[in-house]
């Protein structure tokens, strides 16, 4: 039997238990996938420890890579044997064989390994639209990106550098300040060090920047707003330090009537038709090589419970794949 990562109960990484488990045949309109690669991120983190909620015993993991071994017999586009990529609402994703809706699957063109389409369906796909429809960076703004050396600060720093903008990156070291330069940032401020709101205003000759994505949260959260100049946007996509604090929508006005959202992927790509069109212009501009996919730690599958303390320890850069 295959066998795949299961919580029974909410807790630190010690909960991740490695078991075997039934995978029956494809319904109708699913198709049976071969995990070759697995991709972990935040999202699974809070799926762990029961910041999103799920009905327990439940898999983890939300991205992954691998081949068609069955098809449902609705099934028309995909054939067994293709390559393809996922990314589900759902968490499962942490297994050696699961069963996915087709219409959530997308093929993995040539030029693209399983390891870099595990490790970008999320992360990139979150970057594509966080540059290109939540905020669409353009020629000559000023970004600012906190967690740059991360695996979605990797791709934002790289993508929007090649879309025109002047990239700030907020990092926690000074290691992670030389990766993060050399994926597109041209200024990098280390958290706890350096004034960011302060440092962002002079970098941008006392006006701020055009947008800030933010996936940290509590601990960033004011200091992006400040970083922002009038009618800015402030984009805040994760929670790695805990949520953001509740706050009086006045403080957005008194700085300059600033824009505020908290968008998720699975609303951008519900539709088909949004989630290829998604991962088509992801996969063209890192097959371009304008934006370079760093795989920089790999686990085995049964080896996931290492990689998420890694993670939360923020021991990890670039993006983290699980081998089955």
């Amino acid at each position: 039997m295959p066998s795949a990562i299961r919580i029974h109960q909410t807790g630190g990484p010690e909960v991740l238990t490695f078991e075997e488990v039934e995978v029956g045949a494809p319904a109708p309109d699913e198709v049976q996938v071969r995990h070759t690669a697995i991709g972990v991120n935040y999202i699974d983190v809070y799926d762990r420890n029961g910041l999103y909620p799920m009905a327990l015993p439940a898999g983890l993991g939300r991205e992954a890579a691998g081949v068609v071994t069955a098809r449902g017999k609705k099934v028309r586009d995909l054939r067994v044997g293709d390559r393809v990529a996922y990314v589900s609402a759902t968490p499962g994703a942490y297994s050696e064989l699961r069963n996915v809706p087709a219409e959530r699957v997308v093929k993995v063109p040539n030029g693209i390994s399983d390891s870099q389409a595990a490790a970008i369906m999320l992360k990139g796909m979150t970057a594509q639209y966080l540059l290109r429809r939540t905020y669409r960076v353009k020629r000559g703004d000023f970004v600012l990106v906190h967690a740059a050396a991360g695996g979605v600060g990797l791709l934002l720093g790289q993508w929007a550098k090649a879309l025109g903008a002047t990239v700030i990156g907020v990092v926690g070291s000074d290691a992670k300040a030389e990766l993060a330069r050399k994926h597109g940032y041209k200024h990098v401020l280390i958290s706890g060090r350096d004034p960011i709101a302060a440092s962002v205003k002079k970098l941008t000759k006392g006006v701020g920047a055009h947008v800030v994505y933010d996936a940290v949260g509590k601990d960033s959260f004011f200091e992006s707003l400040d970083s922002l100049r009038p009618l800015g946007m402030m984009v805040s996509f994760g929670n790695a330090s805990g949520a953001p604090p509740m706050f009086n929508p006045l403080e957005l006005s008194k700085r300059g009537s600033l824009f505020l959202t908290r968008p998720t992927l699975f609303s951008y790509i519900a539709q088909r038709e949004d989630l290829v069109a998604t991962a088509k212009e992801l996969f063209a501009v890192v097959k371009s090589k304008k934006v370079k996919v760093r795989v920089d730690q790999t686990y085995a599958l049964k080896d996931a419970a290492q990689a998420h303390a890694d993670l939360e320890a923020r021991k990890t850069t670039g993006s983290t794949v699980l081998i089955p």
